[in-house]
């Protein structure tokens, strides 16, 4: 049975699975790294104990996902040599050093310091002690230049020249790493993974007033997550706005797809909902607001948009799945947009911190930053088909001539390892949650070291201070 199953589909699948569990983990810990790193600061400007009860909670939990992004991540570049050797040897001379210059200066800072982070508290001095939290909080969104720009390279590859043996070579590099499309994805995800953080402190901050626990660290957790939804979530629709005017330029099929267009037309309207049926080439069911796609993709209200009958069949990517993964990830925006304008007017009426059902709303939208990048991916990936490489190299082209059984029988072993393993990760985030701040635990025991200049003086058993 096995064997009559598409060996390329399974590979897809497979890769998918992987990639969209590992995502997860990336899209919480760079905005927890640079949100920690905050938090220290603000300790050590205001000696408020406050902040360092949170820090110590979350840099916990910063551990657990810091460590399964690592272990989630290691099984894809084993994929590329698996399941896709093909693009691997002819995308290697390219991607190889890209992904190689992650590790060598983003890994190595993020492990050189993230022992010090972790286990460094009363142990150095408090400075080097944020420092360390600044240098991971860094390798973080160094990590994540890297594999953005090896990414958006195969969005929309330059700098390369295709060598007479099929090989692709790099003839520009600063072309390669600075793609066209590669400062704009770059923002748009580096702030996704902000909202991302700030939906979850700001979810777990809203469950403890709710359960009237740790009032005074929920506040603080709370207010600076609404902080980024009322100037963050804004600043993202306009990224957007800027990321898809660029994949309009370069990937003008996978803008159709998200429009779900078929005609090119003057004054093209914005279809908010249909069911797009790509056997038949129209979307049904279709409710239009007329000449808002021109206006928004081309800032004309008579602007042409290509519609996808622009190019044949095999060049269209699958249209249902890249249409409402991407209405997906703007009604998330929206609704932080919106979660950002009520804490607004809640503050102002200083009603913020004593709003149950505001609280809901925000327990509700925990995972809502999760749900936009997992999406934002989809349409990024699904949009770029029938290419791995755009315009370069299909993904029938790419994957290694492996049979379909150890693929499906690899794909389940994926499925039950990464539900035992990670479902045990994420049940131990959830205790330390559960648990919350507490004022009086140091993170890794009492080691008899004393606490940071900034803590309150403590008494020693001779009745003697120290600071």
């Amino acid at each position: 049975m096995m064997d009559n199953l598409d060996p390329i589909l399974l590979s897809r699948m497979q890769f998918a699975f992987t990639v969209s569990f590992h995502i997860i983990f990336p899209s919480f810990t760079i905005g927890l790294a640079s949100w920690l790193a905050v938090l220290e600061w603000r300790w050590l400007k205001t000696g408020i104990q406050a902040y360092a009860d949170i820090y110590r909670m979350w840099v916990k939990i910063f551990a657990v996902t810091f460590g399964m992004g690592v272990v989630s991540g290691v099984v894809l570049s084993f994929q590329f040599g698996t399941n896709w050797a093909v693009f691997a040897d002819t995308g290697g001379n390219i991607l190889g050093p890209l992904l190689g210059y992650e590790v060598l200066t983003a890994f190595f800072l993020e492990a050189s310091f993230l022992g010090v982070m972790l286990f460094g508290w009363n142990r150095v001095s408090p400075k080097m002690h944020f420092a360390a939290t600044i240098i991971v909080a860094a390798g973080t969104l160094i990590s994540a230049f890297w594999i953005l720009s090896a990414n958006s390279w195969m969005q929309t590859p330059q700098g390369f020249r295709l060598g007479d043996d099929g090989l692709l070579y790099p003839t520009d590099w600063l072309a390669v790493v600075f793609n066209p499309s590669f400062p704009y994805r770059f923002a748009h995800m580096i702030v996704a993974t902000y909202l991302t953080t700030a939906f979850v402190v700001g979810g777990i901050g809203a469950f403890y007033l709710w359960r009237r626990k740790h009032e005074k660290h929920a506040r603080v957790m709370l207010g600076m997550a609404m902080i980024m939804a009322v100037f963050v979530a804004p600043t993202q629709l306009l990224l957007g706005d800027l990321h898809g005017l660029n994949t309009l330029e370069h990937q003008p099929a996978k803008v159709a797809a998200m429009e779900g267009l078929w005609e090119t037309q003057r004054g093209a309207p914005l279809v908010l909902f249909g069911w797009p049926d790509q056997e038949a080439q129209t979307t049904r069911y279709a409710i239009e607001i007329p000449k808002l796609s021109s206006l928004i993709l081309t800032h004309d209200l008579d602007g042409e948009v290509k519609g996808l009958k622009e190019w044949p069949r095999d060049e269209q990517p699958p249209v249902a799945w890249v249409f409402w993964s991407f209405r997906i990830m703007v009604g998330i925006g929206m609704l932080m947009i919106l979660t950002g304008v009520m804490a607004l007017v809640l503050h102002l009426r200083k009603r913020l911190f004593k709003t149950p059902w505001f609280q809901y709303w925000c327990m509700a939208l925990t995972p809502s930053g999760f749900i936009a990048v997992l999406a934002g991916w989809f349409v990024t990936e699904i949009g770029r088909q029938p290419y791995i490489i755009y315009g370069v190299m299909r993904t029938a082209e790419a994957a290694s001539p492996v049979g379909s059984q150890p693929i499906a029988l690899s794909l389940a072993a994926f499925v039950v390892t990464y539900g035992v393993v990670f479902g045990a990760g994420v049940y131990y985030i959830a205790r330390l949650i559960e648990k919350g701040p507490a004022a009086e635990e140091t993170v890794y025991g009492d080691h008899g070291v004393p606490k940071p200049p900034l803590v309150a003086p403590q008494v020693t058993e001779k009745g003697g201070r120290h600071v």
